[in-house]
């Protein structure tokens, strides 16, 4: 016979095993709360390093500032564009955080496939000025996309009485929102932004971080972003090639006022031209020389002058190197500042080959002749070894051999490779002391110091 047993659970016991799970659950919630809120912390950590990284990067930018105000200063005077030799441009520490110039080399472009970008200031009149250049000159720069009609749409927009612009302006104000066309010079490159046929394009070209060398984004066709055409070239766009700030000032570094060449049509003004070439060095006799073959009839003092640019100058009293090396710094072809003189000693090849009476066969032996003979680039009177008189006048009224706006385009980056960030400054030494007269944060461009750099930071390779 089987006997049943029953075992009977007391209340207590129950109330107990409900305690143990309640507890449980409650340690379990505890635990996940603890993980969470570390977690959180551990993020909010890592968050402020990338903060005080950043600060640290833009300290890092305001060092470079103040650098590149001493470089100036020191190296850039009487027109002069500091050699690189002078200073430093790459992996310069301040505290923990490192910083860079991105610049171009017009005679040694890096190598594509190094994707390193060269490291400089920048001179600003190595670029076309888009309040002095003509849409002939827009239209034969080397640009994706680039039509007259857009051409000559960026020179209507600094024209406030061309039939041109008045037709643009009867199409900005049907726009949503409505705008004019300015009429009025350019302040900032930015400006293209706003003319019809502006797009990014032709604007930036393949060169969307906009650092002068083709990253790997740019050279994998439709991969990624931007659309390229993934033959190991970069194309360029706008923006590297145009400048709103090359101005040469009206007064020497002596101080003194230059004399504007084009008005040598009265005796007195020749006469004040001679004691000038005597007081820089030249002897009495040779200025006389030099005066004598400049055409001039003092019975119609009034007439233009034959002389039209300071190249023109240099070329027709046929002057030595050395002898324009003394005077070049007070000759000008204006009676005030000039704006939008093309720098020959630095601007690149594409640039130099929309000048007139230079084209693209002769930009290249101009820069040829650069690459060999660094040493004759204190002036622009190495041209006549390249171009013949009739070249040089023609190209004379668009080139000078003096820089006085520079930018640094200023990349930084904070310890660990963190906190990058870029600014690029416009300074204008025209006063004999750098001042700052543009600035603009790139930083939303993405990284611009090539790979190399890259690794550097992650303790790679050294450079």
């Amino acid at each position: 016979m089987i006997h049943s047993r029953t075992v009977s659970v007391s209340q207590g016991d129950s109330r107990r095993g409900s305690v143990l799970v309640i507890v449980m659950w409650i340690c379990l919630g505890l635990v996940t709360l603890t993980l969470y809120f570390g977690n959180s912390m551990s993020s909010e950590l890592r968050a402020a390093d990338n903060r005080i990284t950043e600060v640290a990067a833009r300290q890092a930018i305001a060092g470079g500032i103040r650098y590149a105000t001493y470089v100036l200063t020191q190296f850039a005077t009487g027109g002069a564009v500091p050699s690189i030799e002078d200073y430093k441009a790459e992996a310069l520490p301040v505290g923990d955080a490192t910083f860079w110039f991105i610049g171009r080399n017009h005679d040694d472009l890096p190598q594509p496939q190094l994707n390193q970008p060269y490291f400089a200031l920048v001179d600003e009149s190595s670029k076309l000025n888009l309040n002095t250049v003509t849409s002939a000159m827009l239209q034969a720069l080397p640009l994706p996309n680039m039509t007259a009609e857009f051409a000559d749409a960026i020179v209507a927009w600094r024209s406030a009485t061309s039939q041109n612009a008045a037709n643009l302006d009867n199409y900005y104000s049907q726009l949503d929102p409505a705008r004019r066309n300015k009429g009025a010079p350019y302040e900032t490159v930015d400006e293209v932004r706003l003319i019809n046929g502006a797009m990014l394009d032709i604007l930036l070209g393949e060169d969307t971080n906009r650092n002068g060398v083709l990253d790997t984004n740019e050279d994998d066709g439709d991969v990624s972003a931007p659309r390229d055409d993934q033959n190991g070239q970069l194309l360029a766009g706008l923006l590297e090639y145009v400048t709103v700030y090359s101005r040469v000032p009206a007064t020497s570094a002596s101080g003194s006022r230059r004399i504007n060449v084009t008005t040598l049509t009265t005796q007195q003004a020749r006469q004040q031209m001679q004691t000038r070439l005597t007081q820089r060095g030249i002897s009495t006799q040779r200025a006389a020389q030099m005066m004598a073959r400049i055409p001039f009839n003092p019975l119609t003092p009034n007439n233009p002058s034959t002389i039209t640019s300071v190249a023109d100058f240099m070329v027709t009293t046929q002057m030595t190197a050395e002898e324009f090396a003394l005077v070049r710094t007070d000759l000008s072809a204006a009676n005030g500042a000039a704006s939008g003189l093309v720098n020959v000693n630095t601007a690149s090849e594409a640039v130099l080959a929309c000048i007139p009476g230079i084209g693209a066969e002769r930009a290249a032996a101009l820069v040829s002749y650069r690459q060999s003979n660094p040493t004759a680039l204190t002036s622009m009177a190495w041209l006549t070894q390249v171009l013949t008189n009739a070249q040089i006048r023609q190209a004379g009224r668009y080139i000078t051999d003096q820089s006085y706006q520079f930018s640094a385009d200023i990349a930084a980056v904070g310890a660990n490779g963190r906190g990058y960030c870029r600014e690029k400054v416009i300074f204008d030494t025209s006063t004999g002391t750098p001042r700052i007269v543009y600035r603009q944060d790139l930083t939303a461009y993405g990284w611009a110091l090539g790979t190399a750099v890259r690794r550097f930071l992650n303790g790679v390779i050294d450079i």
